[in-house]
């Protein structure tokens, strides 16, 4: 199961690398749907996360000590403002040259990693499995402000399933971080996968429910687009709460996208 999650992950990297890859100089300054950032700001924070992730893998007790650093005071939000800073300094062929480089190094640590050690993170602490799974989540959530900017559509994949398995899974998470009660129910989640599978999480007996695409499941629960512009049913006072504040990213409570922004298909 490792491999398969560290092959997926390397598969969603080719993928967005297929994308920026080949842009002019222009395109790398063009903006993204995330306010001040551009193209290149994207591929640069993943060139940082991944830096700081690999850094989680090889030396846990350090970045522990950094996280808990940045927790005082308003650390992490000073950190999240200015972690662009450094990449902002590279040329696009410079910036996608430490990006390669970047995860090259993150594959390589995961490559030697124990699937079930706690690898500390911004967030919960996870799996080994489980942070490479968080990596490709955001490789592909960044990648998705990168097509849009370019007006690029991206066929989904079955890679998308671990980014709706961390989505469901971050259902307590997302009430947290947004200050709300953890409800004590679940929600039961059936998705059609991009090659026509039923994926599912949950209970037969859930009262609450989220049906739809992984697709659009996933761009709600990344905060890609807002849950008015997917395409989900969703049933039930829990349901409704959670698909309103999902969040499958650790930090601070995302801004997410306005309602009509994106209206796909």
């Amino acid at each position: 199961m490792f491999a398969d999650v560290r092959r997926d992950l390397a598969a969603e990297h080719a993928d967005l690398d297929a994308i920026v890859g080949g842009m002019d100089e222009d395109a790398w300054g063009l903006p993204t749907p995330a306010a001040g950032w551009s193209v290149a700001d994207q591929v640069g924070h993943l060139a940082v996360s991944d830096v700081r992730a690999t850094v989680a893998l090889s030396d846990p007790a350090a970045f522990e000590a950094e996280v808990a650093a940045l927790r005082v005071g308003r650390g992490l939000e000073d950190w999240l403002e200015s972690h662009l800073d450094e990449p902002r300094r590279f040329g696009p062929s410079d910036l996608l040259a430490w990006w390669r480089s970047s995860r090259a190094s993150l594959l390589a640590a995961l490559e030697t990693a124990d699937p079930a050690a706690r690898v500390p993170w911004y967030g919960p602490p996870m799996s080994a499995v489980s942070f490479a799974s968080a990596r490709l989540m955001e490789t592909w959530a960044h990648g998705q402000d990168v097509a849009d900017a370019l007006g690029v559509t991206r066929l989904p994949t079955a890679r998308l399933r671990h980014v709706a398995h961390i989505g469901v899974r971050a259902m307590p998470w997302s009430f947290r971080v947004h200050g709300l009660e953890v409800p004590e129910s679940g929600v039961r989640v059936e998705l059609r996968s991009p090659d026509r599978d039923l994926w599912v999480w949950g209970d037969d007996d859930d009262d609450d429910v989220v049906r739809g695409s992984a697709l659009d499941f996933c761009l709600v629960v990344t905060q890609r687009r807002h849950p008015d512009d997917a395409r989900l049913e969703v049933r039930g006072r829990v349901a409704e709460q959670w698909i309103g504040v999902a969040q499958a990213f650790a930090g601070p409570p995302g801004t997410g996208r306005r309602p009509g922004e994106f209206r796909d298909g």
